[in-house]
């Protein structure tokens, strides 16, 4: 899961809940101090939250760009049914297009849509689904991949299925942090306040929306020729190293997108929360090359 570096809210920000068409969704949102250059739509991954994007927030709002990030549903404080129907994937990508709909505004400028890990075959659904009448100005596929995640990662996140068919969350979480202190890795602990958010955010989930969003981690298929072929100019960021899709696999996926592609050094599966001057610079390169002169 993301880790975020900090949780105080930079003065530019705000946490709110957004209606929409199809329900009110927990968000982030930060204002710039003037009109916006544009606005974008940071979705976050498999057992995260809007909170992992919270670095970003202050440097892309000083660049003129209005920000939310959002908790999907099911996600930490947006919640959701104990159906697992509720969170399949098209269903995900409608509440997409309805929070797309929802912060689109005249004095917002062009829209941007970010997926981070899952949140990339979200963000990819919504896109695909939304034919030639795109909201969106510009997507960018941040630690994502094609398909399903590599094989040591998928048996990993089946034992984690398999234990939701059985357990509440809160034992999970302890066989978590017993198997994590059980690495030896002490250097990678976060700071209690970290630890304490990341405990709630964990048992704020619905468990249904995980096994949903894990199975299809799983077995999602690589859709990359059919997003190719969508006119939208396309970014694709990722970290030097990545547990969850290979980084070459990334690279590769970028270029059959025909998606600039950045990797971020220093960085894992988070660039976002582990890197986030880098990241956010090179979202506002790109966001910036992306609108219409």
């Amino acid at each position: 899961m993301s880790t975020p570096p900090f949780l105080a809210l930079p003065a530019c920000a705000t946490a709110t809940h957004l209606p929409t068409a199809r329900g009110s969704f927990a968000v982030l949102c930060a204002e710039p101090s003037g009109t916006p250059r544009g606005s974008a739509i940071l979705v976050p991954g498999f057992t995260g939250s809007k909170e992992d994007f919270i670095a970003l927030l202050e440097p892309l709002a000083a660049a003129g760009f209005r920000t939310f990030a959002v908790d999907q549903r099911g996600q930490y404080e947006t919640g959701g049914p104990a159906d697992r129907a509720a969170y399949a994937l098209p269903e995900l990508g409608r509440d997409l297009l309805a929070l797309t709909a929802a912060v689109a505004a005249p004095d917002g400028g062009p829209l941007h849509l970010l997926g981070h890990s899952f949140g990339g075959f979200v963000a990819r659904e919504a896109v695909l689904a939304s034919g030639t009448a795109l909201p969106w100005s510009s997507l960018t596929l941040l630690a994502t991949g094609p398909g399903p995640i590599e094989p040591s990662e998928a048996a990993r996140t089946k034992l984690l299925m398999d234990a939701l068919t059985g357990l509440d969350l809160e034992p999970i979480w302890q066989i978590m942090q017993q198997l994590e202190e059980g690495g030896g890795d002490q250097a990678a602990k976060p700071a209690p306040e970290i630890a304490d958010f990341l405990h709630r955010r964990w048992l704020a989930n619905v468990p249904q929306a995980l096994l949903a969003m894990g199975e299809r981690l799983l077995g999602e298929p690589d859709r990359t020729a059919e997003l190719a072929a969508v006119p939208l100019p396309k970014l694709w960021v990722s970290g030097a190293r990545d547990y969850a899709w290979p980084v070459e696999e990334q690279a590769r996926t970028a270029d059959r997108l025909g998606a600039a592609y950045r990797r971020i050094e220093g960085a894992g599966h988070s660039p976002n929360a582990e890197r986030p001057a880098e990241t956010a610079a090179a979202l506002v390169e790109f966001w910036t090359s992306a609108i219409p002169a």
